[in-house]
């Protein structure tokens, strides 16, 4: 089941697509060629049905297009918390696919929480001779501390990157304060702020949580909304949405096509009895629709 941390860091790709262009602009030396200019970020789907019958699922795809809505590059996001010796199978399935539905460039875009899985998530892959897959990782070391509150308010995607991978950074504390501080404007800072509490360790939220207390109005209500409750809301919202993950990974086992709508209607589920029921009924029904019959 994906966790928290996973799904926060795909959440960002979801509120801003952009953000996969601006982070391979820190690693520019790791492409081939520059990013092409582009006048739009879109998220495309990461399903990959061309290959049968094991299922190819990337965590997110950004595409990036022109004023003519023509793709450029296409930009395959996946959050790597561990080694999994599974990727080296997988991974190029996901670009050539894409390439070929796409017909544009693709790079594979690694997040990592570690040098540890970052130093393994940047092996090469081998896949034919004179044929290599480096992946282009990004590290806690290639996100960019942040402590200007006007780049955190222009980019708070961004900000929310930085507060997590500089949670033990030694100007933790700065980063923090401008963290809290973007917050203030973001329209979607009670879902940043409750992502991010779910996730940084104890001494780091409790570093938040005093710098939020004296930025907010009704301090005593932010902090039991926010914290005391934060980490627990984090952990339901991540659960549900690995048991969406699930329900969609049995419908197309099963052979069974999931119309667009559909499947918009499970990810957008956060009622986990709900959830339950359908992958109850996903078991053994003999069709979509019969999964979500009243």
């Amino acid at each position: 089941m994906p966790s928290v941390q996973h799904e926060t860091m795909i959440d960002l790709f979801r509120q801003r697509p952009e953000l996969a262009a601006e982070l391979l602009a820190l690693v520019p030396d790791r492409l081939d060629s520059p990013l092409p200019e582009y006048t739009h970020a879109r998220m495309d789907s990461g399903d990959f049905p061309d290959i049968t019958p094991t299922e190819y699922r990337a965590d997110a795809v950004v595409v990036l297009t022109s004023e003519a809505s023509t793709p450029d590059t296409a930009v395959i996001i996946e959050v790597q918390l561990r080694h999994d010796k599974d990727k080296a199978w997988s991974w190029p399935v996901y670009l050539t696919t894409l390439r070929a539905r796409l017909r544009c460039p693709t790079v594979l875009m690694v997040l990592c929480p570690d040098k540890t899985s970052a130093a393994k998530s940047r092996t090469p892959i081998t896949i034919a001779p004179r044929c290599t897959l480096e992946p282009i990782v990004i590290s806690p070391e290639e996100v960019p501390v942040i402590t200007d509150p006007a780049t955190a308010s222009a980019n708070p995607e961004l900000m929310v990157l930085s507060a997590i991978a500089h949670s033990r950074h030694p100007d933790r504390a700065t980063i923090l304060d401008t963290f809290a501080t973007s917050m203030l404007t973001t329209p979607d800072r009670a879902m940043y702020l409750e992502l991010v509490t779910a996730i940084l360790p104890k001494a780091a939220r409790n570093i938040l949580e005093t710098l939020m207390n004296t930025k907010y109005e009704y301090k005593t209500e932010f902090a039991r909304t926010y914290f005391s409750e934060g980490e627990a809301q984090g952990e339901a919202r991540g659960e549900a949405r690995g048991e969406a993950n699930a329900l969609l990974r049995i419908l197309r086992k099963r052979g069974l096509r999931i119309p667009e709508d559909v499947a918009a209607r499970i990810e957008s589920e956060t009622d986990l009895d709900q959830l339950n029921t359908w992958l109850d009924r996903a078991i053994d029904a003999d069709t979509v629709d019969a999964v979500f019959a009243d």
